[in-house]
């Protein structure tokens, strides 16, 4: 981490010269947990196809219901794993039935004679873990693992709130999505959908890993989507108390809160992780999960739930058009030409630089414009997860 960057208190160094590195050429740090798969679609011994930043990793559900993450390649002729069979908790390969333990090690090879020479030990085994609904894998250093903490997310396990599961793809650099939720400032962009609203920018804090700004929105007219009215804190908690909302990029998750005055969880919080598919990280998958209070009136959230969904989904997909043509147009111009004003992007984006790691072309070692680590590895996009939504 550059010394200079705890320089100035509470803020980060203003870099806006041409010197500063193209922040779309910066790939997301393999060295933290990172989710690849909604639990249910990794069914009881079966597999499934997930990728991260080019690597492609074969999950898959022993007959014990553990899951295990392997490379997705079978060491003897590179056909993928999550193409096989699993029995009990090993994973056989389609094509010549070689098997697999959890932790990538070979346990059979059917046909081995007596004579041969020493066969490969196996593949690369992922530190995975199940959480939220969802599957984490670790793709960095595994031995740093342990000692590398899950989001923790209280209202998931709160009895008070009911969790909406997003699960998506879009075609943008991971960090596009971060500015997108940071930056309150594109209201205008869902005028369809909320209406006129005013959010000022009440004050923000940034350190070396994180930013995190807090918003007063202030509904100033037009009609307002009533997926949106449920949602806003007069409805949802309870209570009249302004919509001061909290949003923060602690890298390399992204939070936003809506907490009530003397509340002691948020009357709905959304919780996202943006993945990299593509080697080249221009394609990412988002994992969300919005946590709503429940009302007090038995229920209801259940009536209310289709509204939501059909609100959120509005509003993601305007977020999404708008941060694909971005990434269509530092495609088209090859560099990064944005012109920004807002000191709070300016700062988020430097979060985002000095945590992330560089990018090797694809002529590089690490194969295929990979993570410049010793455990990257390349490979083509993932697979679809079935049940996007819930």
């Amino acid at each position: 981490m550059p010394a200079d960057l705890a320089a100035a208190p509470g803020r980060l160094p203003d870099l806006r010269s041409g010197t500063v590195a193209d922040l779309r050429r910066v790939g997301i740090n393999p060295d933290f947990w990172y989710p690849v798969a909604r639990s249910r679609s990794v069914r009881k011994e079966k597999t499934f196809a997930a990728t991260f930043a080019g690597e492609r990793i074969a999950l898959y559900r022993g007959e014990s219901g553990t899951v295990y993450a392997l490379e997705d390649r079978c060491a003897h002729r590179q056909i993928p794993l999550s193409m096989g069979v699993v029995e009990g908790d090993v994973l056989r390969c389609c094509y010549h039935a070689w098997a697999y333990r959890g932790n990538g090690r070979i346990s059979q090879i059917p046909y081995l004679p007596k004579n041969a020479g020493r066969p490969p030990r196996g593949v690369r085994a992922y530190p995975v873990r199940e959480a939220y609904g969802l599957v984490f894998v670790f793709p960095g250093d595994p031995r740093n693992a342990d000692g590398t903490a899950l989001p923790e997310l209280p209202e998931f396990e709160s009895a008070k709130h009911k969790t909406m599961t997003f699960s998506r793809t879009v075609s943008c650099h991971y960090s596009f999505m971060h500015e997108n939720l940071l930056d309150m400032n594109h209201q205008f962009l869902h005028r369809g959908v909320v209406g006129r609203i005013k959010p000022t920018l009440l004050g923000y804090d940034a350190s070396p890993d994180a930013v995190e700004a807090r918003y007063l929105f202030t509904h100033a007219g037009g009609k307002k989507n009533s997926g949106a009215g449920l949602l806003a804190s007069k409805s949802v908690g309870g209570t009249s108390s302004p919509d001061v909302i909290t949003i923060r990029t602690g890298y390399p998750y992204q939070t936003l809160r809506l907490v009530p005055e003397n509340a002691e969880l948020p009357a709905f919080s959304l919780w996202v992780a943006y993945v990299p598919e593509d080697a080249e990280q221009r394609t990412c998958h988002v994992y969300g999960l919005l946590m709503i209070e429940k009302p007090p009136v038995p229920g209801a959230i259940q009536l209310a739930w289709p509204l939501i969904r059909r609100f959120t989904e509005r509003v993601f997909a305007e977020d999404r058009m708008a941060v694909e043509a971005e990434q269509r147009a530092w495609d088209e111009q090859g560099e990064d030409r944005n012109h920004e004003v807002f000191p709070l992007i300016m700062d988020v984006r430097q979060v985002l630089r000095a945590n992330g790691v560089p990018l090797r072309p694809r002529s590089g070692p690490c194969g295929g414009a990979a993570l410049c680590t010793d455990h990257a590895l390349a490979g083509p996009a993932r697979q679809a997860e079935p049940g996007a939504g819930s």
